[in-house]
């Protein structure tokens, strides 16, 4: 068998102190072990190494040339373990690290940044890295590993994803304050007939399910204008250009420009927020904690019809 397959870390340790302290005694006290038992480790070393590392007196333990030769390369590999214990540790407790992160702006824009803020406040030495991307470009950046999790809409999520829902946000419409359904305290899908629209283009979440529940209740969309971007939509609306389907985080962003926002019921529809991961991956100990506190942040900031799991 290889020495470097037979060697342990106590062995090393056990040497190492040894051959500093020159006494069984010390040493033993510095490892917080019996003599006996450095004795016995030392003759291990000493005898997988077919090397005597240290003259036996009756007071001391001298060095030999080998020990010194050895006890250099020792320290080094104690030294490089202990380093390598500091940097998880570091990581595993905030002190290091980088969070990579995948969301469109405008879940980015709704739902991180308190987060952020809070996050960066109480971890100062690790960074956040945002890829604020379009949707197609979603859950390819997690897959790929360019970015270890993702905040978004798991419409279309396979196998090779995790999605936790972290929360339910229901849709609203989004008018100007002189529009008619600004004076109603909620609105139907069906009376969304001949209104005219202002639409996301077609691969957002938001859009998906606007097509669909219009289809469900019978009605052809007039699209007036297509966007891809929340504050178009916010301006377009309250400049009377048309009415736009917004989730209701996203819609109480705009409320003081200008606009109306009111339930949209029969039915009720909801998208789900949730954190994608790729399958069988692990998360770094910086994403959890980043993760512990968003779901810590969006759990006292949510109303109860909302919240995960209501």
């Amino acid at each position: 068998m290889d020495i470097e397959n037979q060697l342990t870390l106590k062995q090393l340790r056990a040497f190492a102190a040894v051959y500093r302290r020159g006494r069984l005694a010390s040493a033993a006290e510095e490892l917080g072990v019996t003599q006996s038992a450095v004795s016995v480790l030392i003759r291990q070393v000493e005898e997988t190494l077919n090397t005597r590392l240290f003259d036996r007196t009756t007071r001391s333990l001298v060095p030999t040339r080998a020990a010194d030769e050895a006890y250099g390369i020792a320290e080094r590999i104690l030294q490089d373990v202990a380093t390598l214990g500091s940097n998880f540790r570091d990581l595993s407790e905030g002190n290091r690290g980088s969070v990579h992160l995948a969301a469109t702006p405008a879940t980015a824009m709704t739902l991180l940044p308190k987060t952020a803020q809070r996050f960066s406040r109480r971890y100062a030495n690790i960074k956040l890295v945002l890829d604020d991307c379009a949707p197609n470009q979603f859950l390819p950046n997690i897959l790929s590993e360019r970015v270890e999790f993702g905040i978004g809409i798991p419409l279309s999520v396979g196998s090779e994803f995790n999605a936790e829902p972290i929360l339910e946000d229901s849709m609203q419409i989004v008018c100007a304050h002189d529009h008619p359904f600004a004076a109603a305290k909620e609105v139907r899908w069906a009376e969304l007939r001949g209104v005219p629209l202002i639409v996301f283009r077609p691969g957002y979440g938001v859009r998906q399910m606007l097509d669909s529940t219009l289809a469900k209740v019978g009605i052809e969309p007039h699209i007036a204008h297509e966007v891809g971007f929340l504050d178009t939509a916010a301006w377009m609306a309250a400049g009377g250009l048309g009415v736009t389907i917004l989730p209701n985080e996203m819609a109480r962003l705009r409320a003081h420009e200008g606009l109306a926002i009111r339930p949209l019921v029969e039915p009720v529809v909801t998208r789900t927020v949730a954190i994608v991961t790729k399958r069988s991956r692990s998360l770094s100990p910086p994403c959890r904690l980043f993760l512990d506190m968003l779901r810590e942040d969006i759990g006292e900031a949510a109303p109860p019809h909302w919240r995960s799991g209501a």
